[in-house]
């Protein structure tokens, strides 16, 4: 099979126009006549994007609309892990190729929109236009040719006998499992047995004043509505409007990239118990000591519930009896 590969590609290569290049990559260009992505030059050799962000971009460029671009979608589908993906996104989105904001749905519920830029000067002069692309493109027509490696139109492949190789195509695309195990749910946000107007107030204006005291704490106003139940929990059990805010506030990660998740996660996980009731701390009871008696025979004591004789002068009598 070597052998033949090498007479295949020495065919190739002498379909290529012009003078070979005594050193670098040589290009073999096959046209594609289905299930292609038209990449521009500006990203896949981009100066300033590490390699990691670039493939990161094609990739995405190349999925259909909807389709799931979070860090957890895309740590399922490759082998590196939750860290760099992030960092790789951020450069895209430093780069004005990926744009993600958060906006409120219908029904209220905040959802992250992600949108990909193939040219990013295009959004800023206007000339963008939002195109969906499918997940399979129309079938053309292709001759039945069993290439056993990408050549030119130009190569022919020298016929081999035996049984004809099977093309890759027709083989299901093989997934890698994940090297990142599912994590469990998060636990949600601490409510309140009643939220009250003074507690809505107070959690309100605590959460809106923590930038006084971290000013990486910036929340917005769709943040602070959403942690309210959150820091009603803690007031409704007694605790001071300067100790939550001590928790919310000390020892921050540096820097602080999601000031909201950071509260969510301390409201959540930090949330004291109910202070306990009177009856709670109350001391055991202890069960009554038995008294002591005086033995009617020896005059000795002994701990009995009625008077009498002790054990020593109650023997006396049985064995006389």
């Amino acid at each position: 099979m070597d052998t033949q590969h090498d007479i295949a590609l020495t065919r190739a290569l002498a379909g290529v126009p012009g003078p070979l290049p005594s050193s670098g990559v040589i290009h073999v260009a096959a046209p594609h006549p289905n299930r292609f992505t038209i990449v521009g030059n500006h990203l896949a050799q981009h100066a300033e994007l590490s390699l990691t962000a670039i493939g990161l971009g094609v990739h995405i460029q190349s999925l259909p609309a909807g389709a799931k671009v979070g860090i957890k979608a895309l740590t399922a589908h490759f082998t590196e892990g939750e860290t760099t993906i992030a960092s790789a996104l951020r450069e895209l989105e430093a780069h004005g190729y990926l744009h993600r904001t958060r906006v409120r749905l219908a029904n209220g519920r905040m959802v992250t929109r992600t949108v990909f830029c193939n040219q990013p000067g295009a959004v800023l002069r206007g000339g963008a236009v939002v195109v969906p692309i499918p997940v399979v493109a129309a079938p053309v027509p292709v001759p039945e040719v069993t290439p056993v490696v990408p050549v030119v139109a130009a190569a022919v492949p020298e016929p081999v006998s035996g049984p004809t190789p099977v093309p890759a195509e027709s083989h299901p695309p093989v997934r890698l499992p994940s090297r990142t195990a599912p994590k469990p749910p998060r636990p949600p946000l601490p409510q309140p047995r009643e939220l009250t107007p003074e507690l809505q107030r107070t959690a309100s204006a605590l959460l809106a004043g923590l930038r006084r005291h971290a000013k990486e704490l910036v929340l917005s106003e769709d943040d602070v509505e959403e942690l309210i139940p959150g820091v009603a929990a803690w007031l409704e059990r007694d605790m001071h409007p300067d100790a939550i805010r001590h928790a919310l506030t000390t020892e921050l990660p540096q820097p602080p990239k999601y000031p909201a998740k950071i509260v969510k996660h301390r409201l959540t996980v930090l949330l004291p118990p109910p202070l306990p009731g009177t009856e709670d701390l109350a001391p055991p009871r202890r069960a009554a000591a038995t008294p002591f008696q005086t033995c009617e025979g020896c005059d000795r004591a002994f701990r009995s519930h009625r008077p009498g004789h002790c054990r020593d002068c109650r023997a006396q009598y049985w064995e006389a009896a």
